[in-house]
């Protein structure tokens, strides 16, 4: 968006971010205090989970999840626009940081008592985010404002189905309208908001600075593996030190560790500087960034809960809904990073994370009579094997990193 941007971005009093060649647009402090409310939504998301293994509640906190993923890369794609610094942007921020609190307090009742108080919140952030982004490119191209009107329009409509489920719908009816506005918002940027009578957009319309993007995901991830260590820590001092929990701290440990290396060894800054030197951006953030992560978020989140399952219950024959989130947490982690790692550097799948799902499906056979502990412990192993093996069949990538950062 660069160039269409242009026409505002000489304007004297201009919101948008000034970029130069080859910059890094740094995060600001005011997206580090608004990230903070996700702390708190991720926190409400891993405990609504724990709270209710069930089919049901899976599907509600996959829902809930994927809203919160949403309206957070929304508003990560729009600060990547604007300055956070100027005034205007930052009140926006602040507005959008009190919304997120509101939703991430509704979370646990969103589809009980505190349903509206969700809708209204969610929808708000949502359509007024992008309402101020018509608003701040008014004196922009043709081409950046009909962009906004685009996405503007997408989620005023799905914005009417999420107040209709929330105001005239109970139960799994509610579900049902929930699912169909975000299964249309999940769309829009694969279907470039086509809008008839104003076209779609395009990817080059969606230029972003992309040690910015790469950076602020890195960040909700690092958010999410906050989660986890609270969650393990909490559990941890809550509970009597017998050897047995000890040894359930120290594999949760473990595990978070290998999550961490996983993704931060070099899968950051090869995907930062891919994002940098890419000729289409705005592609690469949309799928890599956009829709990638979530399964890089949501692996992260599951295994927060498969923490929690094994210190509270160490000796408890696994039933069906531990092994689904002892070996589902771990294996939508791998699988979000094999495919993002992929697109990004576009390689092959690496095959260390392929190995790594292919033994997790191994222990779907065993996971019945196994206890939880015995198969939080050997999905740690996974981790740690994954990890370790792409430490050393990197190293030469490694090295070459460090080269250019050292030039």
């Amino acid at each position: 968006m660069s160039d269409v941007l242009q026409s505002t971005d000489s304007r004297s009093g201009s919101l948008l971010r000034s970029r130069g060649p080859g910059a890094h647009g740094k995060v600001t402090n005011i997206e580090l205090f608004f990230d903070l409310v996700f702390v708190y939504a991720v926190t409400q998301l891993s405990h609504t989970l724990l709270h209710d293994l069930s089919l049901s509640g899976a599907l509600h906190v996959l829902l809930l999840f994927l809203a919160v993923w949403w309206v957070w890369i929304f508003t990560g794609w729009i600060t990547n626009w604007l300055d956070p610094e100027r005034l205007a942007v930052r009140l926006l921020v602040l507005a959008l940081m009190l919304g997120g609190l509101l939703l991430s307090t509704a979370l646990p009742e969103a589809f009980g008592e505190r349903g509206k108080v969700f809708a209204i919140a969610y929808v708000g952030m949502q359509v007024g985010r992008s309402m101020f982004m018509v608003w701040a490119l008014r004196h922009a191209s043709q081409s950046a404002r009909f962009n906004f009107y685009r996405i503007t329009l997408w989620l005023a409509v799905t914005g009417v189905l999420w107040i209709v489920g929330a105001f005239f719908a109970q139960g799994e009816m509610r579900l049902a309208w929930w699912v169909t506005a975000l299964l249309i918002e999940y769309l829009g940027p694969a279907a470039y908001f086509y809008v008839p009578g104003l076209g779609r957009s395009s990817t080059s319309e969606w230029d972003v600075e992309g040690g910015h993007m790469a950076e602020r995901c890195s960040l909700f991830v690092i958010i999410a593996l906050g989660e986890s260590v609270v969650v393990m820590g909490s559990s941890f001092a809550d509970s009597a030190r017998t050897p047995d929990l000890w040894l359930a701290f120290f594999v949760a440990f473990l595990g978070c560790v290998a999550m961490w290396w996983i993704y931060f060894d070099l899968a950051v800054e090869r995907g930062s500087r891919s994002i940098r030197q890419s000729a289409d951006p705005g592609r690469t953030a949309r799928l890599g960034y956009t829709y990638l992560h979530l399964l890089i978020v949501a692996g992260i989140v599951v295994c927060a809960v498969g923490d929690e399952l094994s210190l509270a219950h160490p000796h408890a024959l696994a039933e069906t809904a531990e092994i689904a989130v002892l070996l589902g947490g771990p294996a939508l982690y791998l699988l979000g990073n094999t495919l993002f790692k992929q697109t990004v550097n576009h390689t092959n799948l690496p095959f260390s994370h392929l190995a790594g799902l292919l033994l997790l499906a191994l222990l779907i056979w065993p996971a019945r009579s196994m206890s939880v502990m015995s198969l939080a412990t050997a999905t740690t192993v996974v981790l740690v094997l994954v990890a370790a093996w792409e430490t050393l069949s990197l190293r030469s990538v490694r090295r070459e990193l460090y080269s250019e950062a050292s030039e």
